[in-house]
This record gives structure tokens, sequence and C-alpha cells, in this order.
């Protein structure tokens, strides 16, 4: 037995725009006993297991074009208006699960562009979050997920800058210096959720207080990418795990004090398995 003394950080897990999408699917699962939902519910592969099991089918928006009279719920990320529009050509009954944080983005995002200022959009291509602020656009706004991207394009000399909820608050400022000093003129949006952004503060002083830390995310989360890089600047020492079978006993010693962290997306039970396992070891 190795010995390590292991605790959880009490402000990891499910940001409440998770926590509400999952509470509705669950609460129509208990009813009827089976759910659509748009793209995965939450960027966490075990998670998506267990709401599996219990009847949610996960479906694309092909799939989705070809669903009629059938209730579809909408996750925490949001869907662009195109989607809105199919629900009702096809009597879908969609439950919307949008995160309010995300709503309000997407209204700003869709007012900017109904007064025709070009817009650049600061997120990851292709993430489910991204895909529906650019519907918002008609697909006219410039998305970019690193500054490199902008170099040699030729960008109007004014624009709005929005960035995608669950970015670095950091890097988005970055940007917008790195923006203003070559020359444009820049009305910057910040719109990054603070309930993440603030883990960006209190993470890197739990992650101090530990021999090694164990930071559980799903592989594709952008939220955990970022936190999993937060906690391992302030210590080196910082694995990142999606399950419990990933967990490597050669990476730790004696008596180790061990913390585990995880992202938004995250969730408790998992960080509780883990938690065990370790205790095991």
């Amino acid at each position: 037995m190795l010995n390590l003394k292991v605790d959880i950080d009490k402000e990891s897990g499910f940001c409440f725009g998770v926590v509400y999408a999952i509470d509705m699917a669950e609460e129509i699962l208990d009813e009827q006993g089976y759910l659509y939902c748009l793209g995965d519910i939450v960027h966490n592969d075990e998670e998506v297991a267990r709401l599996k099991a219990k009847g949610l089918r996960i479906i694309d928006h092909e799939r989705l074009k070809e669903l009629q009279n059938e209730k579809v719920l909408i996750r925490a990320h949001g869907e662009a208006p195109e989607t809105y529009r199919l629900a009702v050509e096809n009597n879908i009954q969609l439950i919307d699960a949008s995160c309010p944080v995300v709503l309000k983005l997407q209204n700003r995002i869709k007012n900017t562009h109904d007064s025709n200022e070009p817009i650049l959009i600061y997120g990851k291509h292709g993430h489910a979050e991204v895909i529906g602020l650019h519907g918002q656009t008609d697909g006219k706004a410039l998305v970019f997920q690193d500054i490199s991207e902008l170099d040699g394009v030729e960008l109007p000399k004014k624009f709005s800058l929005y960035s995608q909820t669950t970015k670095s608050t950091d890097n988005f400022y970055k940007i917008k210096d790195e923006l203003l000093a070559r020359g444009y003129e820049v009305k910057a949006n910040d719109t990054i959720c603070r309930q993440v952004s603030n883990r960006d503060k209190d993470l890197p002083e739990f992650a101090s207080k530990y021999d090694k830390v164990v930071f559980v995310s799903g592989k594709k989360s952008s939220n955990g990418k970022v936190l999993f890089e937060v906690c391992r600047k302030t210590n080196p020492n910082t694995f990142f795990i999606s399950s419990v079978e990933e967990i490597d006993a050669s990476l730790f010693t004696q008596n180790d004090k061990v913390g585990i962290a995880g992202a938004t997306s995250t969730p408790m039970w998992l960080m509780e398995d883990v938690k065990k396992a370790l205790e095991a070891l």
C-alpha cells in the first residue's frame, strides 16, 4: 500500500449549465424511458455512458433531419438558428437546456451582426458552442483559435471581438492587446463564463498544496485542457486522466499527498471513484 493522502477539489465538477442540462435529461428519462440529445450532453465519455444506460440517445444533425414528432434535448453548448427552424418543420419538441451564459452571448453576437459590424470569434474550430455562435452571424464571423491564424489575413479596420465562454481570460486579453498593437480598432467583449475563469485563480492555490495532482477530464473538453494547464503550470507533477483505468500507480510514491481536480464537465462521482482507486494503491 502506498498510503496516499487524497483530497478532491471542492470547487471542481459540473458548472451550473451542465447540471441544468443533466437534471432536465434525467427528469424526462425517468418519465418516458428515452430521450434524444443533439451531440454529447457533456464532453465526458464516462457521464455520457451513464446517461446512455438510462436511455439517452445521442444523435447528430444529419439524424435530426430524419426525426419527426419527437423530443430532442439541446445541451448547454447551445445551437445555431437553423436547428430551431428544422425542429418546427419536423414537429420536434426541443428541450432547450442551453446555458444562460451561452444564450446571452448568442444574443449579443446576433445584435452585433444585425448592426452590420464585422465579428471575430476566439474559439475552438468545430466546437459545439462555437458552431452555435457562428450561426448567429449567418456564418459570416471569422472564427480563430490562435492569433497566428490571423497572420496575413486581411481584416477590417474596425471589428467586434467575442470569445467562446470557456476560453482562458488571460489569452483573450493577450489577443485583444495584440490586435490593438497591430493597429485595429477592436471592440472587445469579454464573454468568458466567470464560473470557468474563476477556476484559473482557485486552481493554482489548490495544486500548490499537493505532491501530485490528478486532473480528471474528458479528452474532448476544451475547458479541461485549459484547466489542466493551469494546474500543471503551478504543479508540474499534474497528470491528466479520463477514467479510473488510466491511473498509473508508478507515478506515485509512499505517503504522497494527492489532489484531485476536474473540469466543469467532470462529474463528481467520477472524481470520487478516482479517489477510491488511489487510496487502494
